[in-house]
């Protein structure tokens, strides 16, 4: 008993004797409990390399049981894990959708206009606009980027409103 306290796992050569002894058990076991596709010879070595990192908390009586556990749920995250890949795989992916093929194609051709308009209004206007509407800036900052004054900006941005209302059918902002 005495021992079985001065040796620890960390010595190299209990560790050996243990590799030597214990490694091809394990193997077999992980081999003809979950077969060849849980990677037996990696798991075994992963089991040991284990075993070593934490060699100071197990003594050599515990080893063997230590080793068959850890082996026996590593394999076990391993299948646990391939299963959760396999359910994302099997989950459906939406491929369809409610709106009509002609919405599409006049949200599409909406759009078409809306950059033409866009495209077509004054630099001035169109930059107070796109910083206010798509970057959702305040007229401040947009006032303060532009180097000018907070009442210019609401004119600019509402000067843009006003011509993409005049030139788009149906256009409005919330």
């Amino acid at each position: 008993m005495e021992k079985e306290l001065e040796t620890t796992v960390c010595e190299e050569r209990i560790f050996e004797s243990l590799y030597r002894k214990l490694s091809k058990s394990i193997h077999d076991f992980l081999y003809y409990k979950y077969g060849s596709n849980c990677n037996p010879n990696d798991t075994t070595q992963e089991a040991f390399l284990k075993l070593w990192k934490n060699c100071d908390t197990v003594s050599p009586a515990k080893a063997k049981s230590f080793l068959f556990t850890v082996a026996n749920n590593m394999v076990l995250n391993h299948l646990k894990h391939e299963k959760v890949k396999l359910n994302y795989q099997k989950a459906t992916t939406k491929t369809h959708t409610n709106v009509s093929p002609e919405f599409i194609m006049q949200e599409a051709e909406f759009l078409e206009k809306y950059n033409a308009v866009l495209a077509n209004m004054k630099e001035e206007y169109r930059v107070a606009f796109l910083l206010s509407k798509a970057e959702n800036k305040k007229h401040k900052e947009i006032a303060e980027l532009l180097d000018v004054t907070v009442k210019v900006v609401e004119y600019r941005v509402h000067k843009a409103f006003t011509i993409l209302k005049e030139q788009l059918e149906g256009f409005s902002i919330k």
